[in-house]
């Protein structure tokens, strides 16, 4: 039998003061005719429901230390946002010794004050090549491995004015992937927007959130190399991204689940086709025209794509060159051109070598492979050219040196019988 609510009770007392009697009103009600006795009986005495359960702040006498709390934060705050519970919490904790739970704060805080204002966010319409949103998503899919379905992620980009779509397919979300699929979804695109709306996640922000988020140093340069600003969301805001939360709406188009791929190219040229197909079916909401229409009004706004684009990188420092115009890099020594001595240049982990940077123009100064046996890598190259206004260019070798390196480059068979000897009548 259910539990009789509060008007079910009132109508049990309203059919008695009418005199009808406990079996008729039992029936009408689908009860006992004891439920409707025990009813009656209750309100005759004015009984109380044991049930209620007190507050835990009440039965502590703490209700006088919470209000003045929370008028003096209400005061103090200014109506900007509600006070804090969880600070309320860490107050009593502190101050008056208590002992119960957050959620039990809460509970009080929930029955004894006012609702916090609602406050609406402000919808915003960017104008063209003003933005670009970036976030990830998760697939479970077959693209032909022998294991079966895998794990994969779409790294989407959209242009905020026009709502152009890349889509990036990639096995891992680290640092690599994050700048390889930045690349691929600006070459898709057709340009660079003035700013990049973000996540808080690790590979764009290393710690903090939002707009007191500290960016993560490697996404730093690499956006600086491209020439645009990094903005952060808020946490638990994904209003302020709205143009990637669509792109739920945008994988459900494409429709991937259950497909199977030969491979993982294949799958990034499927989905490169079905989006310039649906970009000329969907209408863009900021012109009326279609998305493929909108888009390339939008080209011109864009900044233009280098002629190479950075090669992605998970590691980055800016190096001082020294006298003998090297520096130092993940336990190691590369010789960088001899026109840097007593500059800085920024030194770039990437996958398999390591690139040296002009911080000043972008240019790719020297690259050697990474993580390599060798303690000390060395380009001949770097110590060649004509001297700077800065910087005199070095002394050429001198005979022994140049010896040396010829008798390196002989074959072993080819080399002299006595080498010391070859040597000795260079040195005289």
């Amino acid at each position: 039998m259910a539990k009789l609510g509060r008007e079910q009770v009132v109508t049990i007392q309203v059919l008695d003061g009418q005199g009808q009697n406990h079996c008729q009103t039992a029936r009408l009600l689908g009860v006992t005719e004891g439920a409707v006795r025990y009813h009656l009986r209750r309100a005759a005495t004015k009984a109380v429901d044991g049930r209620a359960k007190t507050f835990l702040i009440e039965r502590l006498g703490l209700e006088a230390a919470v209000r003045e709390w929370w008028t003096a934060q209400e005061e103090l705050l200014r109506g900007v946002r509600p006070p804090s519970v969880e600070a309320l919490h860490d107050y009593l904790c502190r101050e008056q010794h208590y002992g119960g739970s957050y959620k039990s704060v809460r509970r009080y805080v929930r029955a004894h004050f006012a609702a916090p204002k609602q406050r609406p966010f402000r919808r915003v319409e960017t104008p063209p090549g003003a933005q670009s949103q970036s976030d990830w998503g998760e697939f479970l899919l077959d693209i032909g491995d022998e294991n079966g379905p895998v794990k994969l992620y779409a790294f989407f980009m959209v242009l905020s004015h026009s709502r152009k779509a890349a889509v990036v397919w990639s096995r891992t979300q680290d640092q690599l992937a994050w700048h390889r699929c930045h690349n691929e979804a600006y070459k898709r695109l057709g340009g660079v927007a003035a700013v990049n709306r973000i996540d808080n996640l690790k590979t764009g922000v290393a710690k903090g959130a939002g707009a007191w988020g500290e960016v993560n140093a490697q996404y730093r340069v690499y956006a600086r190399t491209l020439g645009f600003h990094v903005d952060a969301c808020e946490p638990y805001s994904p209003e302020q991204k709205g143009k990637t939360e669509r792109s739920v709406g945008v994988f459900r188009d494409l429709d991937v689940a259950g497909r199977c791929f030969h491979s993982l190219e294949h799958l990034q040229e499927w989905t490169d086709a079905k989006l310039a197909t649906l970009a000329a079916r969907r209408v863009c909401p900021a012109t009326g025209k279609s998305v493929a229409e909108s888009w390339m009004a939008e080209q011109p706004c864009l900044r233009a794509l280098p002629e190479v684009l950075p090669e992605p990188f998970d590691l980055v420092r800016t190096c001082p060159v020294h006298k003998d115009c090297s520096i130092r890099f993940e336990g190691r020594t590369y010789i960088v051109p001899f026109r840097y001595l007593g500059a800085t240049v920024e030194a770039r982990g990437c996958a398999g070598f390591v690139q040296i940077v002009d911080r000043q123009t972008g240019v790719v100064a020297a690259q050697y492979p990474r993580h390599s046996l060798e303690r000390i890598l060395i380009d001949p190259r770097c110590y060649e050219g004509a001297s700077s206004e800065r910087v005199m260019a070095p002394k050429p070798l001198g005979r022994m040196a140049r010896k040396l390196q010829e008798l390196a480059q002989l074959p072993p068979q080819e080399r002299p019988i006595d080498l010391y000897a070859a040597l000795a009548e260079v040195a005289r």
